[in-house]
């Protein structure tokens, strides 16, 4: 039997991911070259999502696929994950739960750019369905800019290991609930226990 579609596999999970009130991420499957089958669910959502949670989702979605039966007899590894700490930021949710976070932004083609550069770091603060506040100039001269979503190409959140000023986390509002301080220490596992981004729950199973 062939494996099922990422877009298949979306259709399984969405219903169980939507009851738990995440956000369906994105789905992706790894097959080639491996002794079984890797599916990857990612999920999210404004309020943070922790190891417990994980795991019941996890536990969820395997009894789903195991129900439905489009792996057939394939062997998979399912992994119930939240997104890492230097993911892209494609969406206005994305831009909320980032809010506290050093970004790098590439700015699109013709799109006014603050200090004259289309490409900058900045500290994202409170963001809109249409635009964001960003902070620019790190902890001497920090100072606030609005910024269209339209007019961004492309931003990824960056892994920081000192922490950041009081006046650019002022500025930016803070760190968004339920996410974890940037700065020194900062881990992107699940250490002794400690729910720190990505959190993840992996399943064995062989569908029959």
């Amino acid at each position: 039997m062939p494996m099922p579609t990422e877009e298949r596999v979306s259709q399984l999970v969405a219903e169980l991911v939507e009851r738990r009130g995440f956000d369906l991420e994105g789905v992706a499957i790894t097959a080639a070259g491996r002794s079984q089958a890797r599916v990857q669910v990612v999920v999210d959502s404004d309020s943070g999502v922790d190891l417990d949670e994980i795991a019941e989702l996890s536990s969820e979605v395997s009894q789903a696929f195991d129900d439905a039966g489009d792996f057939g007899e394939t062997a998979y590894l399912l992994e119930v994950t939240t997104p890492g700490i230097d993911r892209p930021l494609t969406a206005p949710r994305h831009w909320r739960r980032a809010r506290g976070r050093k970004v790098r932004v590439e700015l699109r083609p013709g799109a006014s750019a603050p200090e004259n550069s289309d490409r900058f770091e900045a500290r994202v603060g409170v963001a809109t369905d249409t635009e964001v506040a960003l902070v620019l100039g790190g902890k001497r001269k920090p100072h606030r800019v609005t910024v269209p979503l339209a007019d961004i190409e492309k931003a990824v959140v960056q892994v920081e290991f000192s922490p950041p000023g009081a006046a650019e986390m002022e500025l930016a509002g803070g760190v968004a609930p339920g996410r974890p301080e940037p700065g020194a220490g900062e881990s992107v596992d699940v250490t002794d226990g400690e729910t720190q981004e990505p959190v993840a729950a992996s399943t064995e199973g062989i569908v029959e």
